[in-house]
């Protein structure tokens, strides 16, 4: 299984109709559609992106999909998050997604760094409800990607107050990092 569709598996867990949602690197718009059809009509995703071209991209495919109405894009960067959203979605955002790296079919000189990514998550920790999940696929195979994995997992490692369990999934290329509530407590 391709460990994109395995942090979707595992998200569609966390996150049903009427929920508020992130994606934190909108790309082409995969994630933001899978995101906006779980969340319904009545739920809501913030998206965010600094590439004009994938925000772009992102828009065409949810007007393909009829999910345009419930998603609201950001050309920002997701350390920008906490500042873009509004303030009544604080503590109330059931997951949030980060797919790092460049935008495939785009520019490949453009990528995520531990630089925002690391402000973004720690953000995202303290937007999310005490059920909320994060998901994080960290793709290794480009320039500071190695680098940005390992950032990635040195801070998600840390203890934190939101007692969240971290989860790892591997692959050759990417790794999946998925911060949720502990099933036990």
């Amino acid at each position: 299984m391709r460990l994109t569709q395995l942090a979707h598996d595992i998200l569609g867990q966390y996150l049903h109709p009427g929920h508020l949602a992130i994606d934190a690197t909108t790309g082409n718009g995969h994630d933001c559609c899978f995101l906006a059809r779980q969340v319904g009509s009545k739920g809501r995703v913030f998206a965010f992106d600094i590439q004009r071209q994938a925000l772009q991209s992102t828009t065409r495919y949810l007007q393909e999909q009829g999910l345009a109405a419930q998603v609201q894009l950001f050309h920002s960067g997701h350390q920008q998050m906490r500042n873009k959203l509004p303030a009544d979605t604080h503590g109330k955002i059931q997951a949030v997604l980060f797919n790092l790296g460049y935008l495939p079919h785009g520019d490949k000189s453009t990528v995520t760094t531990a630089a925002t990514t690391l402000p973004a998550l720690q953000q995202a920790r303290e937007l999310l409800c005490p059920e909320g999940i994060i998901s994080i696929l960290a793709y290794r195979g480009h320039p500071g990607g190695k680098e940005e994995a390992c950032a990635v997992e040195q801070q998600l490692r840390k203890p934190a107050p939101d007692k969240l369990q971290l989860s790892r999934f591997e692959s050759p290329g990417p790794v999946l990092f998925v911060l949720a509530p502990d099933k036990h407590d």
